[in-house]
């Protein structure tokens, strides 16, 4: 059986004419697929002068290290069950970090991979999010970011949802334009009211209630068995989601806590209406002032789940107990 690779040159025959960034989803089936198609992809990079990086979960770096041989030592790998554990956190601290590094015109390549078999339902969602915004994240930019998605153990719903998310997708060692691809339809499909919570603590803040509120989300989450060692970012969470909705969501909102499978679940309720579905997933440039309190959620919280509408938006950040 010949093995998949994904040539450079398919991808530029592919790609529609003045656009620099490419997305391809790579569907593969088995170990040996999966390492034919990723070694192939970087070792094109490499030898096309590109910076590689591969963002995948932590027994597939493996296969690609050991496929790779004394090459590997020239590619950044990252262990995307850890960095990519919230997928609200992928683009500014895996994506954005690397390619913003590359110097000049230089073509930045990148194989992460965010969906993979394990995946919780409640985690799903936010990972559509994530591969829909990632095209606009890097609209005009020149690099390539490789997303492989197992066709054998996904659903057919997420292989459906990567053809909507990437305007490529190579399969069986071909690579074709998406004809579903539709990432503004995604994105309006993942904004839908969030489950109703379970039991909760709650309670009403304006701009002087700020320092009540985070004292008691740290109270009730000691008290429901979260460690000191993360009672911080809880903390900080709380203080960022209430003061956004202070500064931005009418003046103040309705802030609820809740115990949830081994999580702390926060939720912040304001009349604000988010209009930039990229806020908190850009990096924050050096000089700004401002602006990174939903970035630091991402980076804290362990998932993050927004819902926006003409009556507010609500945002729910989980962070595990340990």
């Amino acid at each position: 059986m010949r093995k998949a690779g994904v040539r450079v040159v398919q991808v530029g025959r592919a790609q529609r004419p003045g656009e620099s960034f490419v997305h391809p989803a790579f569907l593969y089936r088995g170990d040996d697929e999966y390492r034919a198609g990723i070694v192939s992809f970087v070792l094109e990079g490499l030898a096309a002068g590109e910076p590689v990086a591969v963002a995948v979960p932590a027994r597939r770096l493996e296969l690609i290290r050991d496929a790779l041989g004394a090459r590997a030592a020239e590619v950044r790998f990252t262990d995307m069950t850890a960095a990519g554990r919230n997928p609200g956190r992928i683009i500014p601290t895996v994506l954005r970090a690397f390619a913003d590094a590359v110097a000049g015109d230089r073509r930045a390549r990148i194989v992460g991979e965010p969906i993979w078999p394990g995946r919780t339902a409640e985690e799903y969602p936010a990972c559509v999010q994530h591969e829909a915004l990632i095209n606009a994240a890097f609209q005009g930019r020149p690099v390539t970011i490789l997303c492989p998605y197992d066709a054998r153990a996904l659903s057919a719903v997420t292989l459906a949802d990567a053809h909507a998310t990437h305007p490529l997708v190579v399969d069986a060692g071909r690579m074709a334009v998406s004809r579903a691809y539709d990432p503004q339809g995604v994105l309006e499909r993942c904004n839908l009211p969030l489950p109703p919570p379970p039991r909760t603590v709650t309670v009403r803040f304006d701009a002087a209630g700020l320092p009540d509120t985070r004292d008691t989300a740290v109270h009730e989450a000691r008290s429901r068995g979260m460690s000191a060692a993360r009672l911080p970012d809880l903390a900080l969470v709380v203080a960022e989601l209430t003061t956004n909705s202070v500064v931005h969501g009418g003046g103040g909102g309705t802030f609820r806590l809740w115990a949830e499978g081994g999580r702390i679940v926060c939720e912040v309720r304001d009349s604000g209406r988010l209009t930039d579905p990229l806020a908190g997933r850009r990096p924050a440039r050096p000089e700004q002032i401002g602006g990174r309190g939903l970035l630091l959620v991402h980076r804290l919280a362990d998932l993050v789940r927004t819902h926006t509408g003409e009556h507010g938006t609500v945002t729910r950040a989980c962070l595990d107990l340990r």
